[in-house]
């Protein structure tokens, strides 16, 4: 919010009504603060299965005067419910990884997310996303929005075990972004979704190239990068999974020997 500080009655305030307090900061600026600016947790957000917490992370002068800031989301690893299918205490390296691909897809899919220490410990620490107000979050996953199309293609690269409805946000630019992305990368198939719109449909030119790129940087600097985040049996799991889209350039039927669709769904 500009280059002065926040008094906690506007973090507060920010908090309340959903608001990213730095709207008017590029992105990399907003990208610097989420890594590097100091934290402050504002409340925490009861809804979620996970400790989540509402914060600002905001830019200290050498003076110690408070300069600009953004909203984040906090997920410190501590506050992670163990979970039967997944190693305890990797949900937020999972997040991160989940932004690396969409960054390298070039689709922007996933508000930057970084792994970072926080008041509570070590955890993800996620760009917050102000949803546009005037959207029915209810009627989003069930168009066939070509952005929305694109989150489940991705959906399918990261063996996403846990896409449900409220995990969608409709942007007032029109994009659809994707939060809440902690189940992925299984090496099994778990694939649970609500996005099963385009099941069976050819994949169209740009996501083929798309995936060509991606294959590309997972046997390079972005597989390098996800093994420092998960497991290398993950990694290699991943990579199977776009060459599997590549040899067969479509997307996925449901499987019948399982759930395919998360519950609750929204």
């Amino acid at each position: 919010m500009g280059d002065r500080g926040l008094s906690r009655e506007e973090m507060e305030a920010a908090a309340l009504e959903g608001r990213q307090v730095g709207t008017g900061l590029d992105g990399e600026t907003a990208l610097r603060l989420v890594r590097q600016g100091e934290l402050t947790v504002v409340g925490r957000m009861l809804s979620a299965s996970n400790a989540t917490f509402y914060a600002i992370a905001v830019e200290r002068g050498a003076d110690g005067d408070l300069g600009p800031a953004v909203s984040c989301v906090y997920k410190p690893q501590r506050g992670e419910r163990p979970l039967l299918d997944f190693p305890d205490g990797t949900l937020a390296a999972r997040e991160v990884a989940t932004y690396e691909v969409s960054r390298a897809s070039g689709w922007e899919i996933v508000p930057p997310t970084v792994l970072r220490d926080g008041p509570l410990g070590p955890g993800m620490v996620q760009l917050w996303v102000e949803a546009d107000e005037s959207a029915d979050p209810g009627l989003l996953p069930e168009s066939d929005d070509p952005a929305l199309r694109r989150v489940a293609l991705l959906d399918v690269v990261l063996n996403n075990a846990d896409r449900k409805g409220g995990h969608l946000l409709r942007l007032a630019d029109g994009r659809v972004m994707a939060i809440d992305n902690g189940l992925c990368f299984a090496v099994s198939p778990k694939l649970r979704t609500i996005l099963w719109q385009w099941r069976g449909l050819p994949l169209d030119d740009v996501e083929v190239t798309m995936l060509t790129a991606l294959r590309s940087d997972l046997e390079g600097a972005l597989g390098a990068r996800l093994r420092e985040l998960l497991d290398a049996r993950e990694v290699e799991a991943t990579l199977k999974r776009v060459n599997r889209l590549l040899a067969d350039p479509r997307f996925p039927l449901p499987d019948t020997r399982r759930p395919v669709v998360p519950w609750p769904p929204f």
